[in-house]
This record gives structure tokens, sequence and C-alpha cells, in this order.
């Protein structure tokens, strides 16, 4: 069976990762190609998606059937008894008594080029009586016997018929038409099913980058919580000494259940996309229901360096969607090829050639066909013109403009991915450039948080403001991490839109 099969070159790293777990906490490590490979193995949507990639294989295999010869045999036994006749003047004619033997048989099948064919044999054998009367005369006494006649008669044959088509149905036929359209359409589905892995593996991508992502913003959160903290206990110090005003010490207690509030948020955002990362890898939620994912790996903040050349050559040589529009313009040349050799008259030429055999029984019948001695043959052609033909040259009008419609829509296709990977292309280089100036902003922030709090040491700035400080760095850093997340979506969305989702990867797909 043809099945498309994901190969992991890196499976055995894969597979000892697996096996990372913390069962204090209940927390798994997951890497990448950890969560790809229990992806390929458990996805449900892939499973079922496999069995579509199979039907046209079914399909293929049974347009061939139409060249699996077929066998017919038959015999029957007849009896007839056929009684006398009364003729006038009082004379009868006798009846008679007979039995036949028949057997038939024959493999009739149609060749790759179009030749039907008949192999055949038959054999008969009659036998009975005919009744005869014998008149004699005694005097002025006329005596009427009856008495019967036996007789048996045993023949065979043995034959080899077949047509050829000269102009119709000559170079193709529907056979032919079936055949080549199913294998046609088994690389479409083959297509189907690696775009649809590339999709799946770069949508479990990107949600692995925001899990990434969402971790780190709890970590940020709680890092925010243990500042607010901080800042309360720091300021109820300087309430008891009389050096700040009670009502500052509330607004810093404020700011600590803002920042708890925003930890809880946080939390529940990376227990939803925890969620989505089980629904890519398990198809029984229950056993992963009380286990929490934690990513093994890291945001890539290096620097890509992108080609559009490079990046438009392998989309237009490997992006399933148009290699599929390719084989959607193969199929429409494969309709147009037919439709017109269906124009054509039928041309067929014919010959039918075997061997006779006569005897008293049946083996002296087969054996006259052993000795080939009593040919037959029968040679000819024929030919049918339609007057009008307005279905078939109406058929190969229509067909003709589904295929200049189908090149227009290839190299509609070609456009759209040009233009989608130059779009990738310039949102990854802008990602890229958000997040070094993200980066940049988190160190200003963080510098603007330590002189804020010198101030306050100093008693030239005030609580308030060191809170506002505090929540920009939050968001600073948030911010970073977000963009950081993005730069790698952007890259993993070029790949599959140049179709080297598996080739980046370490992936392999294979055809077995």
């Amino acid at each position: 069976m043809r099945l498309l099969r994901i190969l992991l070159v890196l499976a055995g790293a894969g597979v000892a990762a697996l096996a990372q777990t913390n069962d204090t906490a209940n927390i798994r490590q997951l890497s990448l190609q950890d969560c790809i490979q229990l992806t390929l193995q458990n996805d449900l949507d892939l499973q079922i998606d496999r069995y579509d990639a199979s039907i046209p294989l079914y399909t293929l295999r049974a347009a061939y059937g139409a060249y699996d010869p077929t066998l017919f045999i038959s015999g029957e036994h007849d009896h007839n008894e056929a009684g006398p006749r009364l003729l006038s003047g009082g004379f009868s004619v006798p009846g008679s008594v007979s039995d036949s033997d028949n057997f038939n048989g024959n493999i009739t099948g149609l060749l790759p080029w179009g030749t039907t064919y008949t192999l055949g044999g038959n054999a008969s054998d009659g036998y009975g009586n005919n009744f005869a009367t014998r008149f004699t005369t005694n005097g002025n006494v006329i005596t009427a016997t009856t008495f019967p006649i036996p007789f048996e008669n045993t023949g065979a044959s043995a034959t080899l018929h077949a047509n050829q088509p000269l102009l119709k149905n000559l170079w193709i036929d529907s056979t032919r038409l079936n055949i080549r359209v199913a294998k046609n359409r088994l690389r479409y589905s083959e297509q189907t099913l690696r775009l649809q892995l590339m999709q799946t593996v770069t949508t479990l991508e990107k949600a692995y980058y925001e899990l990434i992502s969402d971790r780190e913003k709890v970590e940020v959160q709680k890092q925010a919580v243990a500042a607010a903290n901080q800042l309360v206990e720091e300021n109820q110090k300087r309430v008891d000494v009389g050096a700040l005003a009670p009502l500052d010490l509330e607004s810093a207690k404020a700011q600590a259940k803002t920042s708890e509030a925003d930890l809880s948020a946080a939390r529940s955002t990376l227990a939803v996309q925890e969620h989505t990362i089980k629904q890519f890898i398990t198809g029984q939620y229950s056993q992963w229901a009380a286990t929490g994912i934690e990513p093994s790996g890291t945001l890539n903040t290096n620097r890509e360096f992108f080609n559009l050349q490079d990046s438009w050559s392998k989309a237009l040589s490997q992006r399933p969607e148009l290699l599929q529009a390719k084989l959607d313009l193969e199929k429409a040349g494969i309709q147009l090829k037919y439709d017109r050799n269906q124009l054509f008259p039928e041309l067929d030429v014919f010959g039918t050639f075997g061997y006779n055999g006569t005897g008293k029984e049946f083996s002296g019948a087969l054996y006259d066909i052993q000795k080939r001695d009593r040919p037959y043959y029968i040679f000819g052609g024929s030919i049918s013109i339609p007057l009008a033909r307005t279905t078939a040259r109406n058929n190969y009008r229509a067909d003709k403009a589904a295929l200049e419609q189908t090149v227009l829509k290839v190299k509609q296709k070609e456009r759209d991915i040009m233009l989608a990977i130059d779009n990738d292309i310039r949102q990854a280089q802008s990602n890229y450039e958000q997040m070094l100036a993200r980066r940049e902003a988190v160190a200003f922030a963080q510098k603007d948080l330590d002189a804020e709090k010198k101030k306050l040491e100093s008693g030239k700035s005030t609580p308030y403001t060191v809170l506002q400080k505090q929540r920009d760095l939050t968001k600073a850093r948030g911010d970073e991490i977000q963009a950081q997340a993005s730069y790698n979506e952007s890259v993993s969305q070029l790949s599959l839109d140049e179709a080297s989702t598996f080739e980046r990867l370490g992936l392999k797909l294979e055809v077995k």
C-alpha cells in the first residue's frame, strides 16, 4: 500500500526528551521535535487525512480492473421427444427421441492498447433415435413395422477473436482515461496530505512559540509581584518612621494586588496555550489533562538572512498548492486528449481464427482440434461515422476552454505565492527590528526604574512614580517576549509559504 510517512531525523533525541518529567509538579518537558513527533503519531486530524490520501490509491487499482479477463463457462443437457405425425390416408410418420450435451467456455478481456479479445471453445454431442417405418405386403395385407435408427453427432471448435480500433479509442479510450486521471488524482492527494502536514506542523510550531512566550510572561509577572511586594515593605518602613504618608502606602498595596491579578491572568493564558498543544500531541486528552507542559526550547533571537529569489525558487518548485494546480492542468490535458480522439470515426479491424473437430464422441472431436487440420478464419473491418458529432465537438471545445482557464489559474497561483513570500520576508525583517527595539526599551525602562528608586530614597520622587516605572518595565518585558515570539512565528510562516518546513525542522517526507 502506498502511504505518506513522516520520519524525524532526530527521533532518538525526541524519545529521550519525552522521558524528562518533573514528578513533583507533574510537569513534562517537551522540545519542539518532541511535540512534532507526538503530533505525527497521535493527531486525530492527521489520522483522518491519511485515509483521504489512501482512497485515490484504491480508485487507481479499481481502474486497472478493466483489464481483468472474464471467464465464462456454461454446460447444458437437452432432451427432446417428438411423437408420430398422422398423415392423410391413414399413414403416419414416426417420431424421434434425442439428447444433446453442450459445453461452452470463453475468456474475454481488454488490452492496454484498446484491443478486445475472446478466446473460446465449445463442444456438443447429440445422440438418440429416429424411428422409421417399413411396409411389407402379403397379398392384400399391408404390414407396417416401426424400428429405431440410432444416431450420434459430436462437434467441437476452438476460437480466437480480436478487435482493434485504428482511429477512435486507439491512443486513448475511457479505460486509459480513467487510469491516467486516477494516477493524477493519487499524486494530487499526496500533495494534499503533504500540505496538511506542513500546515499542521507550522500551526503547532507557532503554538509552541506562544507557549514559550506565555511561560516567560508568567515569570515576568512573578517578578512584578515580587517588586510590588518589596515596595510595599519599604513604604511600610517609611510610614512607620513618619517619612511617608499612609496614602502612598495604600497606592503601593493596590499596585501589588493589581500585579497579582495580572499574574493570575498570565497563568490562565498559559494553561489555555498548554491545552492547545495537547490538542495536537494526543488523541486521548484524559491522559494529559493533569500534566503540565514545560517547553525545553527557547525563542530564537538570531538574525535570519533572507533571499527573495531563493525563496521564490523553492516555492515555485515545491509548494503543494502550485503542484496541485499543475496536476489539475495535466488532468485537463488528459481529458482534452481523450475528447479529441472521440472526434474521429470508429475504424476497427477484426479477425477470428480457430479449428473445428468432429467425431463419434468428445475425445474424437477434441483430437481433431488437436491435429489442427480443419482451420477456419474470418477477417474484416468496419467503420462508423457520426454525421453530426455535435456532442463530441462541443465536449472538445469545453475541455479546451477549461484547459486555458487552468493555465491562467496556475499563473494566478504563482503570482499569489510570490506576493505572499515577499510579504513574509518583509514581515520577518520588521519583526526582527521590533524585537531589537523592544530589547532596548527594556534596558531603558530598567535604568529609568533604578534611577527613580534612587530619587525616592533621597526624597526627590514619590512611590506613585516608582509604581509607574515598574509597570512600564513589566510591559516592556512582555512586549519584548511577544516580539521574539512574533519573529519566530514569521520565520515559520515563511517556511510554510516557500514549502521548506520539513527541511528547516529536520523532517523527511517519504512515500511508502
